[in-house]
């Protein structure tokens, strides 16, 4: 990847790509492939100043992204558990998103922080999150120009929640920053890419997938409509953990806004949103589904193995 695509061989980026695919034990789990696939996509966002904007489009690149992403889909498509598709209704869809996720008792992350996490855990929590919330919505953005009608109209009312409403001091992102900053951390993007772990990455990278690519519209839609619907719970918690541990207003504002947001965003994700896709688009209604049961499952992994780590005592992060 440090090769300059200008005068590298497309051999050269495309054959690494492919070795360490067939190596790949667990792709979600694999270093090389999510952090390939996370610099590939961060070309396409120019997160990262460290990436030529001119390598955006590069043949080499995109053909490598191709590869990773076509691995990664179908990895995805095996082991996420997609419900049976409803009718496709705004009603219909909303019921069975709902049904999707719902609560569940027992032991998660967002339980351990609010009662139990110490100040190291959360910082830990904030740097695994930092990868995505640092640029929060982006990932969704993609598919404004790809939606028409009812569907478009309810995914732009939500993304202009996320990035202030034309306020820079409530975009979402910045406030997240604050919090980041107020638990004396770097709120630079990309500061923690070396200490996330595979999986966490991979979480976003999916969201990338998905929205980078038009004939993924369904996906990506399904994928907004469960984060939404499965937000304004935790974040309450996350917050009254942060609260529990001394933080004041300045890191926990951006938990507590979720809270209220996310529980009108859930209501408009589900039936305008992914519903009037489905209405308008039947054919994408099994997408819709399966990447609302990708979100829970990929970000349940991450939480899995936080919440694993710390109730054991380990760090949650790589050994960098």
């Amino acid at each position: 990847m440090a090769q300059n695509p200008a005068t590298a061989e497309i051999g050269d980026v495309v054959g690494f790509a492919a070795r360490a695919l067939a190596e790949a034990s667990d792709l979600a789990r694999d270093d090389d492939v999510q952090l390939a696939l996370f610099l590939l996509y961060a070309s396409h966002y120019g997160s990262l100043d460290v990436i030529d904007a001119g390598w955006e489009w590069h043949p080499m690149l995109i053909a490598t992204r191709g590869m990773l992403e076509r691995a990664f889909e179908e990895m995805l498509r095996e082991r996420v558990e997609t419900p049976a598709p409803p009718v496709p209704t705004r009603d219909g869809v909303a019921r069975a998103l709902f049904a999707l996720t719902a609560p569940t008792p027992g032991p998660s992350l967002s339980r351990f922080v609010a009662k139990k996490a110490t100040g190291e855990q959360l910082r830990e929590f904030l740097i695994q999150r930092s990868v995505y919330t640092l640029r929060e919505a982006d990932p969704h953005s993609w598919a404004i120009p790809r939606l028409t009608g009812a569907s478009k109209a309810a995914l732009v009312e939500i993304q202009s929640d996320e990035y202030g409403s034309g306020d820079l001091s409530r975009m979402h992102s910045r406030i997240f920053a604050r919090t980041v900053r107020a638990a004396g951390l770097d709120d630079t993007y990309g500061a923690y890419l070396d200490a996330v772990p595979a999986v966490t990455l991979a979480s976003l990278n999916m969201m990338s997938m998905f929205g980078l690519n038009r004939r993924l519209v369904g996906a990506i839609v399904g994928h907004l409509a469960a984060f939404e619907m499965t937000s304004s719970l935790p974040n309450r918690m996350y917050g009254d953990g942060f609260r529990r541990l001394g933080f004041g207003p300045e890191a926990t504002h951006y938990f507590d806004e979720h809270v209220e947001a996310d529980a009108v965003h859930e209501q408009i994700a589900g039936r305008d949103l992914a519903g009037g896709l489905a209405e308008d688009r039947p054919d994408l209604l099994g997408d819709i589904m399966f990447g609302a049961a990708a979100c829970l499952t990929v970000d349940g992994w991450v939480g899995d193995e936080m919440l694993a780590a710390f109730e054991s005592g380990r760090s949650s992060l790589r050994d960098v």
